[in-house]
């Protein structure tokens, strides 16, 4: 069961170029840490696919084993995890996030 469901996340990340793992959706994020990724995000301009982990609770569990990181939201960019709520704010505040981006190819708005 478990191989199925890593290799359906493997999947969604080697689709997509970013990927936010959250709770809800970018539109209504269900929680303040999604929200605010889905924040950062948007202020950047790049286009992200947002998986809704409350939809899914084996997805929900399934994405920390992944991971081995006990929280959500999760960002992952071009199959990389990035991290959670915190890392992605410290990491947009201080145009790491912004550098990470460019390096991997995806432009930016700002």
């Amino acid at each position: 069961m478990e191989n199925v469901l890593f290799d359906r996340i493997r999947k969604e990340l080697e689709e997509n170029d970013i990927v936010l793992f959250m709770k809800g959706t970018a539109a209504f994020p269900q929680c303040g840490f999604s929200a605010l990724v889905v924040q950062v995000l948007s202020t950047l301009g790049v286009k992200f696919k947002d998986i809704n982990v409350l939809e899914d609770n084996e997805l929900r569990e399934g994405i920390k084993e992944f991971t081995q990181w006990p929280t959500i939201p999760q960002l992952y960019i071009k199959g990389e995890f990035i991290g959670g709520c915190d890392i992605t704010r410290e990491m947009y505040e201080t145009g790491e996030l912004q550098t990470l981006l460019q390096d991997k190819g995806i432009n930016i708005a700002a």
